[in-house]
């Protein structure tokens, strides 16, 4: 009753692995050329036209050609948008406002109670509020 045998479905994944994987060569080829600067308009419109017309010689061709230099850009790429990301956190840590903490705030109000601001009953009824939100 098994018409569709194991090695069968096995060839099949296979074929559909593959598939998707040259899926994936054409597109990351297709976006490598139009990232490199270096590249000039018809370079980037032949280099296109031969990966859309002759697609299996277009991207070995391409990836012999020029696959070295795609595993720079990527790099390159790679850093700047680590130094980015490490810009925004360093420019959001030093905007945003620290919260304190409770030894801080308990710090203060004992300022407070020895400097005679606020009294000894005050002190404890806000030092068992700030012990009870942390």
């Amino acid at each position: 009753m098994n018409d569709y045998p194991l090695l069968d479905a096995f060839l099949t994944m296979l074929y559909f692995f593959l598939w998707v994987m040259w899926f994936f060569l054409l597109f990351k080829i297709v976006s490598d050329v139009f990232r490199d600067d270096g590249l000039s308009g018809w370079g980037k419109a032949g280099w296109t036209a031969f990966v859309c017309l002759l697609p299996f010689l277009g991207v070995f061709v391409y990836l012999l050609a020029r696959g070295r230099g795609m595993g720079e850009r990527d790099r390159k790429q790679v850093r700047e948008q680590e130094q980015a990301f490490r810009s925004y956190v360093r420019q959001a840590a030093e905007s945003a406002p620290s919260a304190p903490t409770t030894g801080s705030e308990l710090a203060s109000l004992a300022a407070l109670r020895d400097h005679g601001d606020i009294t000894p009953a005050e002190y404890e009824q806000a030092k068992s509020k700030v012990l009870a939100s942390h």
